[in-house]
């Protein structure tokens, strides 16, 4: 496979450039669409290397027009803000475009497998038309993308950089990225995680296999109102599993409860940088020799 093509849109207010990659090809996925958006001071051609955050959903991330309720997160107003307030000093984000095949790609794939999750599989194949396919997606990321953008732009490669980001489904996949692979990605934030999609067989699996606390950080939260309302026993649910396995709340990991906020990115983009901030908290960009 050769390099997938490009082109470049110059953000001209002073909040960095984004790159978009059409069609980025895979082995494991259908193509998509990659948006990379990187610091103002990334243009000045200065020798620094920065932290990663890949993000699920992308078209979601920059632009309202592309975005699915006509609302973006806005995180590149959410990172400028940490800049200018001196909390951080930037960080490149990787937008993933979704596909039609979303809820396969996004649904964890090895908790569906066991015993108990086999009435959620087979629920989750009536209403979506297929199995999950997580697996495969998580292995473009790993494999494909991220050595990508590791050699195309000024990353930090190791896990104590490498973030990974969603929200609903895409929380779910971020979750699982973290405890597939731990050795890659060192933190996750999880905005009003779909819990119910999976109940009880899905947070107890991915519970059950956190990684030992002490190298990752895990940011959750969720709001009272729309489909974020179903979600509070659920994350408290998951909530015992990360105390049971020593992580310590503040530090470790943090959940949020965001009293009527609903579930849609209008919502996301008001809080987006609570977790930037306390996931990206003591992880700088690093200035080369």
């Amino acid at each position: 496979m050769s390099n997938p093509p490009f082109n470049q849109v110059r953000l001209s207010d002073g909040t960095g450039i984004i790159t978009r990659h059409t069609d980025f090809l895979s082995r494991y996925i259908a193509p998509r669409h990659v948006d990379v958006w990187c610091p103002p001071e990334e243009r000045a051609g200065l020798a620094t290397r920065y932290p990663v955050i890949y993000m699920q959903d992308g078209q979601n991330l920059f632009d309202p027009a592309l975005s699915f309720i006509g609302a973006d997160w806005g995180m590149d107003e959410a990172m400028m803000r940490l800049i200018h307030e001196g909390c951080h000093s930037g960080a490149i984000i990787v937008g993933i475009w979704n596909s039609p095949l979303r809820l396969q790609e996004y649904m964890p794939q090895k908790p569906l497998s066991t015993l108990p999750g086999q009435p959620i599989l087979n629920r989750f194949i009536d209403q979506t038309g297929g199995k999950p396919q997580s697996d495969g997606y998580l292995r473009f990321l790993v494999e494909e993308l991220k050595p990508f953008i590791d050699a195309r732009y000024p990353a930090l490669p190791d896990p104590a950089h490498t973030l990974i980001m969603g929200s609903s489904m895409g929380g779910l996949i971020s979750l699982y990225a973290l405890i597939e692979y731990p050795d890659v990605f060192g933190s996750a934030g999880c905005l009003s995680t779909h819990w119910p999609i999976g109940e009880e067989a899905l947070v107890d699996a991915l519970g059950a296999a956190l990684p030992p606390p002490g190298r990752h950080r895990l940011y959750f939260d969720y709001g009272t109102e729309t489909l974020d309302a179903d979600y509070e026993p659920w994350q408290r649910r998951m909530d015992e599993w990360l105390r049971a396995a020593g992580y310590r709340e503040g530090q470790d990991w943090l959940t949020r409860k965001f009293e009527g906020a609903e579930h849609s990115e209008r919502a996301w983009r008001e809080r987006v940088h609570l977790p930037l901030a306390f996931l990206l908290d003591e992880i700088q960009p690093s200035r080369l020799p």
